[in-house]
């Protein structure tokens, strides 16, 4: 598709005293969404678009779940999926070149609206240069900078008109700093249901009721499968020696379904994990435990309720980095939420294969030994998922209705 040829909008009819109206009723809207969590989540924003304003048309930078609802993607979100200081170095040149093409287009034939799906370190930069040329800019997920990296709110203030929130405590937070928001609620809340049906979701995967099974997800990137997978893989063959009628399924990224195949097989899993297309949902909702790699699956797998072992491990000078802006004990989502260890959390040198192991054998245990601790865990992810239940599509896109016509 040539720049530029995404049609301007069609505005609505004139009012009665003969003026237009502000509002577009067929609003063009460009977004950009990174990775699988963002394609997921722009997805269910693109729902509430369409309902509010079926002739609706999107395009920017998005993912399988975008384009099923109908979003024209110029570039894929995976090109945005790299994760860390030095890896970004590495996909410098080409994020850069992407950034700059998609301004002039947008520049060129100006949308009504621009919405950034996450990606802060793309998007932000991308926002600030829009805003200064008048596109309202609404950003869909505000930066963590309440765990890190805080100097990025002066950032934010330059580059947004507003920010939708997914956790209730960000938006005052954001006000104090003159930044305007509005929280909507965490759109898997509204998604996953507040008690998964873990007997269907077996019966799909193929699984028995009396399985014990362990759900390993090494992360969504390439770098992430490149840091972890080898490590969860070594940690499942240790939970294997020790619990031998374990079952292990493993959902992937398509596009890194071989990658994991190849690591699993090299690290002498291949013939025993359920390697599955996607479905990570299914595989969630039928696991008694999960070894997870920290980002947004760690909250899927708590609205699931599911006791979990978080885990990461990156490039040591991009861990360095982060380690000196992080403003929070806690990493993973779930325990930053709830404001507590509740679950452990093993990063970089400390995510070997042996404590790994452990930590997820601890668990399968307390299944029988201490069933009060896994009660405990369901007890504070249900008080989680209620939090953040709400209709963020419509919430969403009330707060955008009203940017389109202010």
């Amino acid at each position: 598709m040539p720049a530029g040829s995404m049609p301007l909008p069609v505005r609505g009819d004139a009012g009665k005293d003969g003026s237009e109206p502000v509002h577009p009723m067929t609003p063009q809207i460009a977004m950009v969404a990174g990775e699988t969590s963002g394609d997921l989540l722009a997805g269910l924003l693109l729902d509430g678009f369409k309902s509010r304003w079926p002739s609706m048309r999107s395009a920017g930078i998005g993912g399988p779940n975008m384009i099923r609802r109908g979003f024209d993607a110029w570039w894929p979100s995976e090109k945005l999926a790299v994760r860390g200081y030095v890896e970004v170095l590495r996909h410098y040149r080409e994020i850069v070149g992407i950034r700059k093409q998609l301004k002039q287009r947008l520049l060129q034939d100006p949308p009504d609206i621009f919405v950034g799906v996450d990606a802060p370190d793309f998007n932000l930069d991308l926002e600030a240069d829009l805003k200064s040329q008048g596109i309202k800019t609404v950003h869909f997920v505000s930066p963590s900078v309440w765990a890190w990296r805080a100097e990025r709110i002066e950032k934010i203030r330059r580059s947004v008109d507003h920010v939708l929130c997914i956790f209730p405590f960000e938006p005052a937070l954001l006000a104090s700093h003159g930044i305007s928001a509005t929280y909507v609620g965490h759109p898997l809340a509204g998604v996953i249901p507040m008690q998964p049906d873990r007997v269907r979701a077996r019966q799909a995967l193929g699984l028995l009721n009396e399985d014990l099974v362990v759900a390993i997800l090494p992360g969504s990137r390439k770098s992430e499968i490149q840091y972890l997978a080898s490590r969860f893989f070594r940690a499942a063959a240790l939970i294997r020696k020790a619990r031998a009628s374990v079952k292990f399924v493993v959902p992937a990224v398509p596009l890194l379904k071989g990658m994991i195949e190849q690591i699993a097989f090299e690290n002498g899993m291949g013939p025993h994990l359920q390697i599955v297309e996607g479905r990570s949902h299914d595989v969630l909702a039928a696991c008694d435990v999960t070894l997870i790699a920290s980002g947004t699956a760690t909250l899927e797998a708590a609205l699931f309720k599911r006791p979990m072992v978080i885990a990461y491990n990156m490039n040591w000078l991009s861990w360095q980095i982060m380690r000196r802006k992080k403003l929070q004990p806690w990493v993973g989502l779930p325990n930053i939420l709830c404001q507590d260890f509740v679950v452990p959390e093993l990063l970089q040198d400390a995510a070997t294969p042996e404590a790994l192991s452990a930590a997820v054998l601890h668990w399968l245990d307390a299944r029988s030994s201490a069933p009060d601790k896994i009660a405990a865990v369901e007890q504070r992810f249900t008080a989680l998922h209620a939090a953040l239940q709400r209709d963020t599509s419509k919430l969403a896109t009330d707060a955008i209705q009203k940017i389109l016509e202010g």
